[in-house]
């Protein structure tokens, strides 16, 4: 299934069914009064979170999605039938905004979460309402109101706990592969990762954290060079990111502290608040060098940098040093979501004398 990740669709509320004017009509009662029911409220669109959905495909091809509208009201006092809600099924990361006003809407985050995107018109008043001791025979009734039009864009963000950074070539696909079930396409050519990739690492019984691979960020990705860095949104909700640096490149031209930096101003570029995420560096390819050889790139590559964060080495390919990284990230991962729980503060005893 093609992976897309944004969409623009246009919702449509249904409308308030009108009130209706309308006269009791009976044997044996010639001046019967108004009986003119209301109608009904017009059908409101949702949209609902579906964790079996992992893309916005289907709305390259349905782009409109209309509730029902509201019935009208009938004589004998009958209230209108109110229109069915419209309930939209989208993957659980979906950011929505209103396209014309770029306003944010809401996001759907769980599994079963309904967001309310279009609210349905109002009904109308049957002429019943409108009968008073001077008005007997009243012959107005109001319409109902419409309901919201909307033109949304949706935008998928992958739901991770750490996210991977790196030039393409990098590993950051091996390494998901080496440490989850994700199997996404490893090559030996740049952009083998043409879309987002989600892993589940699993160290134990209640323990596990996502971790999610996007194509690799090249220099001049925010002009469009590479696949550009619109990608990068989806590490907007990871709380962690791993900058992973090829520390055996074939060309030995390449510096990797200079490519460090190209990719971390193109995040810088992206803007957000992205760029102020905790970020541990990886050094991939370990397997590729001597001991005495590695340890003197590893510390000229910090010193480079002047690197103050965690530095890790460790070889996508063979496994090594993943096992420690993985359960260095599960513990900070856990230190980070007791410091993301609101504080409860206990209630203070009240004081009769205070």
């Amino acid at each position: 299934m093609k992976f897309v990740d944004e969409a623009v669709i246009k919702v449509e509320a249904g409308d308030g069914g009108n009130g209706c004017v309308g006269f009791r009509r009976e044997k044996y009662i010639p001046k019967g009064g108004p009986d003119g029911g209301d109608g009904g409220d017009g059908g409101s669109v949702f949209l609902v979170g579906d964790e079996g959905l992992n893309t916005l495909v289907d709305f390259r091809h349905q782009r409109s999605h209309r509730a029902e509208r509201g019935q009208n009201g009938m004589g004998r006092q009958m209230t209108g039938r109110k229109g069915e809600d419209l309930f939209v099924r989208v993957p659980v990361g979906t950011r929505v905004t209103d396209a014309d006003t770029e306003e944010l809407i809401g996001e759907v985050l769980e599994d079963g979460q309904q967001l309310l995107v279009a609210q349905g018109g109002h009904h109308g008043l049957g002429n019943i309402h409108f009968k008073s001791s001077t008005n007997r025979a009243p012959r107005q009734a109001t319409s109902g109101t419409p309901g919201d039009r909307r033109q949304l864009h949706l935008e998928l963000i992958l739901l991770a706990d750490v996210g991977l950074l790196g030039m393409p070539n990098a590993g950051k696909s091996s390494l998901i592969t080496k440490v989850s079930a994700a199997r996404p396409k490893v090559a030996d050519y740049p952009f083998t990762t043409l879309y987002p990739n989600l892993g589940v690492v699993s160290l134990g019984k209640d323990q596990s954290f996502v971790i999610a691979d996007i194509p690799g960020v090249i220099e001049g990705a925010a002009e469009g060079a590479g696949l550009g860095i619109q990608f990068l949104r989806h590490l907007s909700r990871t709380r962690l990111l791993l900058h992973l640096v090829d520390i055996a490149p074939l060309d030995e031209g390449i510096d990797p502290a200079e490519e460090v930096r190209s990719i971390w101003a193109e995040v810088q570029k992206f803007g957000g608040d992205l760029a102020g995420r905790e970020r541990w560096l990886v050094l991939n390819k370990k397997d590729l060098l001597l001991d005495e050889e590695f340890d003197e790139r590893r510390d000229k590559l910090v010193a480079d940098l002047d690197w103050q964060g965690p530095v890790y080495a460790i070889s996508a390919v063979t496994g090594e040093g993943t096992h420690q990284l993985m359960g260095d990230l599960m513990h900070r991962i856990e230190e980070l979501k007791a410091d993301e729980k609101p504080v409860v503060e206990d209630d203070e005893p009240w004081d009769p004398l205070a």
